[in-house]
């Protein structure tokens, strides 16, 4: 006797349930002829119906495996969704994430979510199956610098050089390398503890390039589990300027702005160039050898100095407080690079466009009349307190009273007197201590009549930290 054959299940993917939604709404057949179409049951179209809304949120995600047939959910979908998140936020900062990073990750997510859950490799691969990571068309990010270009051919003598005519306000770009005495005092020059600042800004103020440390120091103590990216200024290893290497990334950055703009630069330092650059998006325009003008204003950089000084003292007076007793040198002693990366990227923020674009017409760096500023004290700092206006204009010219040289001595932070952790480094913050922080911080606040202005900026800080703190 024959058996009779069992009828097949046929299973719809994500993009054929989709092609189903859109029969029924655009035409006018029944829920029987379009199931006789894509060959299913009656049933199996009317459960697409039922579940209409959630299969086009999976469909409009752009995150979910449009060629699966069967969404089965996983035990430990809270997981699922927390390291999907974290892939997305790696993504966005152009992270390589690799499987063993995201098996880690995930291990991590269920501590903190305090469930006993150890992830395979076979859990990793049907996690990507699930959240289309890695299967298809991938997203394939824009390389950081474009190719060089092919070798220039000799110049026609019928084209002019490029001026600063050639360029709009906008696009014209000064820099300078500020050499700077980091924890220096009122009255004292000291025979070391030098970092050099490159400051970047274009003629009209609207747009100031981060600002790039360098110091003598490979891997300064402070800098001891300091994620690079949390740096609020780029840091090299070498008491000088990586033209090459800084020129490239500013190429970079214009590129994808899609923008050609102008660079001005002292003659020696295109001399010390290794060979062309090979840039597309910046134009070098060097100054004359015999030029007495910085190819960035000499009154910018002394406001970003003024600064410095002036918050480098404010931490300071902090500290002579907290320690009774404590001279200014003393104090300094504790000062760090870290603090001084810190210092230095406040200081260049509060540089004012209306200073930059009057010193740049100023000096003739820009085209056009010098604006008039009605409040030109607001430009720069108030003179601290203790000291006369000449004893800190002295003190912000500190670094050329004398040549400075030598190699910095190693830094002394809290963590040394308080004899630190293993290997002479103090502890790491962990989560729960930057929580504790946030309370601590806003019940001093509420004990000290603080103004609703300053707990707006503390909401916006403490998101941010419980933000990282579930990640």
């Amino acid at each position: 006797m024959e058996l009779s054959s069992k009828k097949k299940l046929h299973a719809l993917s994500l993009a054929e349930k989709i092609q189903v939604l859109e029969l029924l709404d655009e035409s006018k057949m029944s829920q029987s002829e379009v199931a006789r179409r894509f060959r299913v049951s009656q049933p199996q179209i009317s459960r697409i119906c039922k579940n209409k809304e959630k299969l086009l949120a999976d469909w409009c995600s752009g995150t979910a495996n449009r060629e699966r047939k069967r969404k089965r959910e996983s035990k430990y979908s809270g997981i699922d969704e927390a390291l999907l998140c974290w892939y997305h936020i790696a993504r966005a900062k152009a992270w390589d994430v690799t499987g063993p990073m995201l098996l880690h990750k995930a291990k991590e997510l269920a501590d903190i979510m305090g469930q006993d859950f150890v992830p395979s490799i076979g859990w990793l691969v049907r996690w990507k199956r699930r959240n289309n990571v890695g299967f298809g068309a991938r997203h394939v990010l824009a390389p950081p610098f474009p190719p060089e270009p092919p070798p220039p051919g000799p110049t026609s003598p019928a084209q002019p050089p490029l001026s600063l005519k050639d360029f709009s306000p906008e696009d014209v770009f000064g820099c300078a390398e500020v050499p700077l005495l980091y924890r220096a005092v009122p009255g004292t020059v000291g025979a070391c503890e030098r970092i050099q600042v490159l400051l970047c800004a274009n003629s009209r103020g609207t747009e100031k390039r981060r600002a790039w440390v360098s110091g003598l120091r490979a891997a300064p103590r402070c800098f001891f589990g300091v994620s690079s990216e949390a740096l609020p200024a780029s840091y090299h290893a070498d008491l000088g300027v990586p033209w090459s290497e800084w020129l490239a990334q500013f190429d970079g950055d214009m590129g994808q702005q899609g923008r050609q703009v102008a660079l001005l630069l002292a003659a020696r330092v295109v001399e010390g160039l290794a060979g062309p650059p090979g840039l597309c998006h910046v134009r070098l325009l060097p100054l004359s050898a015999t030029s007495t003008t910085p190819s960035l204003p000499t009154s910018v950089v002394r406001a970003f100095k003024a600064h410095y000084r002036h918050r480098l003292l404010g931490k300071l007076a902090v500290v002579q407080n907290e320690r009774a007793g404590t001279s200014l040198a003393e104090a300094a002693a504790g000062i760090t690079v870290l603090d001084a990366l810190h210092m230095a990227a406040v200081a260049w923020a509060k540089v004012p466009p209306q200073l930059i674009v009057r010193s740049f017409i100023q000096e003739g760096l820009a085209p056009g009349r010098t604006p008039l500023s009605l409040d030109k004290a607001s430009e720069m700092p108030p003179v601290p307190g203790g000291l006369s206006l000449e004893e800190f204009s002295r003190f912000v010219d500190l670094e050329g009273e004398e040549a400075v040289s030598g190699v910095c001595k190693e830094e002394i932070g809290p963590e040394d007197e308080e004899g630190g952790g293993e290997d002479g480094f103090a502890p790491l913050p962990t989560k729960a201590d930057a929580l504790r922080a946030l309370g601590t911080l806003r019940r001093w606040l509420e004990c000290n009549g603080t103004s609703p202005e300053l707990f707006e900026k503390f909401y916006a800080c403490e998101e941010e930290v419980e933000r990282i703190c579930c990640l």
